[in-house]
């Protein structure tokens, strides 16, 4: 394996300059659960976990709302067309599935799982599994956007608040710190994360961090991630055993997190290739039972924050359950216009 030092310098200081003047591209993950050729997928996939993989699963791993489609996808579209209308392509990473109201347009490309992963590692229903791969996409640009389809932009977008000749601009979450210890079976995945990426850093002898790196022991914001694909490429050599970990799973375990919502924006500090930007935004749990006033505070919000998120934890909650009806009638409040990435047909409220 090459120097750290290399790595840096070939990731951070000369491909950082690379295609500044070019389109932003966007990565969406999207996963419909309510499809039946899917549910099937995903039911005969648990029924062949052994006990000990079916132990491992992590906290809220495998409940409905980790793969509920409430039309987020739509207006983060929406928002996407009304504040970054000058994004570059849009790829949309599906498990064989399209949103049945998406219109066919040459500025986006529906990708499947089997482009991109092993048919050996197939299926996989984790989203750090599955997002280990997007910087494979053919013809993806150098700078894009990776977005969860439960997070959207806020506010117009200023692409120098997110990136910078030399790497990118990254934001803490407002979640208490996470403790320094091992990581722990009831901990969420951003939480062992961050333990993970830790451990791995110190773990390298001969990697120097920059003077400005501070060992933060935080979480990221959930928002739209801006990413360098030479510097995920680059990782693929440089951190091999952490992607051959999250790429053995087939649901989210707690020992085998996600990496690149958290070790990448990570690694990237450590080499001064990103920096911490106090951007503001707002995140909304749907289980949570202040939700509604979550959600007015979002609605009085749009236009004046960076982004927000909107995360679905109502676990096995009907899809007609009252907080995610009020949570497509806020979005559809906030994002009335249809998109150019939509057909013609009426909205479900």
């Amino acid at each position: 394996m090459p120097p750290l030092s290399r790595w840096y310098f070939l990731s951070g200081q000369a491909l950082g300059f690379m295609q500044n003047d070019k389109p932003v591209d966007i990565v969406y993950l999207w996963v419909s659960g309510d499809d039946p050729n899917w549910r099937t997928k995903r039911a005969e996939a648990e029924r062949k976990l052994c006990g000990h993989k079916r132990g491992a699963m992590a906290v809220y791993g495998n409940v409905e709302g980790r793969f509920r489609d409430n039309d987020e996808l739509r207006y983060s579209l929406r928002a996407l067309e009304r504040f970054f209308p000058q994004h570059g392509h849009i790829y949309l990473v599906t498990d064989d599935q399209t949103p049945e109201w998406l219109e066919a347009s040459d500025q986006i490309t529906v990708v499947d799982h089997r482009d991109l992963i092993p048919a050996q590692a197939l299926p996989t229903f984790d989203s750090g599994n599955i997002e280990s791969y997007i910087h494979r996409i053919p013809n993806l640009s150098e700078r894009f956007f990776y977005f969860n389809d439960d997070v959207f932009f806020g506010a117009p977008v200023d692409l120098s608040h997110w990136f910078w000749p030399g790497g990118i601009y990254v934001g803490w979450s407002d979640e208490p710190l996470v403790t320094d210890e091992p990581m722990r079976e009831d901990a969420t995945a951003l939480e062992n994360a961050c333990r993970l990426s830790h451990q791995w850093l110190n773990q390298q002898a001969d990697f120097k961090p920059v003077a400005t790196y501070e060992p933060t022991f935080r979480t990221f914001a959930h928002s739209p991630r801006p990413m360098r694909r030479s510097a995920l490429l680059a990782l693929e050599d440089l951190a091999p055993d952490l992607l051959t970990r999250v790429r053995s799973t087939t649901f989210r375990t707690w020992d085998k997190p996600t990496i690149v919502s958290d070790f990448v924006m990570r690694w990237a500090l450590a080499c001064g290739t990103a920096k911490i930007r106090d951007f503001s935004h707002v995140h909304v749990s749907t289980g949570d039972t202040n939700e509604k006033a979550e959600l007015d505070t979002l609605q009085d919000s749009v236009g004046s924050v960076d982004f927000f998120c909107i995360n679905d934890t109502t676990d096995n909650a009907h899809a007609n359950d009252p907080r995610l009806v009020q949570v497509r009638q806020t979005l559809q409040n906030m994002f009335n216009q249809s998109s150019y990435f939509e057909r013609k047909t009426p909205v479900r409220c």
